[in-house]
């Protein structure tokens, strides 16, 4: 479709060094980024700017260095570490001469280099579909030396409009099979609800070891790697905790700051796991010295899907890199366990781990006796679907009285949904 340079193993990266903090990225993961896309760092480049040039996002003389620089060390591709404009794009592989990507389009060939499952590569086609159809018009240019005249007319439709009918029409095939998919995955979740199955969902920034921890408690045998988004397609297995017998633990993609809008959009089947998550399993690398900054990246993320009203467990992993700090379950002013400090790679306080979690399961079950007025037939409808309904009888006013045993992470749910009504039923 495009008559562009073709992306070798040899990269030379570009690492601008914002002063506002929303843009600032981080230059040793830009590189581990491109290791585990299995392309080779010829040269790293860093530049400071206050705001992103609007022509090359760097200056013009950065440009030219980086030019010269590709010229010097045979470099077949310029990764840079930040989003760029199509026009940008296209601006500096003018004066480069070679193949220029941004972070948005490494993390997708990653993502495209690890899927799997047939629902894995439709969402990383559709993400990618979504980030080609703004720089379609790069591939064309040569339709600018049609002319007019006898013979040199152009058809009714251009190239251009023609490709964007035809991505259009992928775009919304994909949809429509992701939405079986997705159709698909509720079905499970509802009948894991009717058999009152909890899910614990793992989540955390890409490396802190969440595939090493499934193993570790499943003997599942997914893929890990010390590599960043080693994980892709999402894996579910039982578990059995003491008090609460089976749940399902579910291993998703990790997650990393600025996550391309296009991936969270296309990945909303997969991430809907940790929507409905009954606690999710934080796992931070503790002996990563930037800790403190991925968990809020993580938090960010939780947000922009939905999920940072769902009850957190922090598991505080590879601690075996760590001196002086042993397994051990930190709790809160009310006894509740909060933090976990484990290896998953040595086994190191799983059994703590499955502790904490049968807690945090065994008391995450509410109860209460509602009144709830005729006209609440939503309400009515939530709870009937949740079947959640111990006992229920009607008072001589017409209002339903019912008593409810469900997990306190649905009835957090419900009453974000009702604005906050439910508070006002409870007897």
């Amino acid at each position: 479709m495009f008559d562009r340079y073709e992306a070798g193993e040899q990269a030379v990266l570009v690492h601008v060094d914002f002063s506002d903090e929303s843009n600032k990225e981080d230059v040793n993961e830009l590189q581990m980024l491109v290791s585990s896309a299995g392309v080779k760092t010829a040269s790293v480049l860093t530049t400071s700017r206050r705001a992103p040039h609007a022509k090359y996002f760097v200056g013009s003389g950065k440009a030219q260095e980086i030019a010269d620089t590709v010229q010097a060390v045979g470099a077949d591709v310029v990764i840079f570490n930040h989003q760029l404009t199509p026009s940008q794009e296209r601006n500096l592989e003018a004066l480069i001469c070679c193949r220029v990507l941004d972070r948005t389009s490494l993390i997708l060939d990653i993502f495209a280099q690890r899927a799997r499952t047939h629902e894995g590569k439709l969402q990383v086609e559709l993400a990618q579909l979504r980030h080609l159809s703004t720089r379609l018009i790069r591939g064309w240019t040569h339709l600018e030396r049609q002319k007019g005249g006898i013979g040199l007319r152009g058809p009714g439709e251009t190239q251009l409009e023609t490709d964007r009918r035809l991505l259009r029409a992928r775009v919304k095939g994909i949809l429509k099979r992701l939405e079986k998919v997705k159709k698909q995955r509720e079905q499970g979740r509802r009948s894991r609800k009717r058999a009152e199955i909890p899910t614990v969902s793992l989540v955390g920034y890409t490396n802190a070891g969440k595939s090493t921890l499934f193993n570790t408690i499943t003997d599942a045998g997914v893929y890990a790697a010390d590599q960043l988004f080693a994980t892709l397609d999402p894996t579910l297995r039982k578990i059995e905790l003491p008090e609460v017998g089976h749940a399902i633990l579910a291993d998703t993609v990790g997650f990393i700051r600025h996550l391309p809008h296009d991936l969270v959009a296309a990945f909303k089947a997969t991430l809907q796991e940790t929507q409905e998550a009954d606690i999710l399993l934080h796992v931070i690398d503790y002996a990563d010295d930037k800790y403190l900054e991925y968990i809020d990246q993580v938090n960010d993320v939780l947000d922009e899907i939905d999920a940072g009203d769902v009850p957190q467990l922090i598991v505080c992993n590879k601690i075996d890199r760590l001196e002086g700090v042993e397994p051990k379950i930190d709790r809160d002013d009310t006894g509740r366990p909060i933090r976990v400090w484990v290896s998953a790679q040595d086994g190191l306080g799983i059994d703590l781990l499955r502790s904490a979690l049968t807690e945090c399961l065994h008391k995450a079950m509410v109860e209460y006796q509602l009144k709830v007025p005729a006209n609440e037939g939503r309400l009515r409808g939530m709870l009937y679907n949740l079947n959640c309904i111990a006992q229920q009888s009607y008072s001589d006013d017409g209002d339903w009285l019912v008593d409810i045993k469900m997990l306190e992470s649905d009835w957090n749910k419900m009453n974000k949904q009702l604005e906050n009504r439910l508070t006002n039923y409870i007897l």
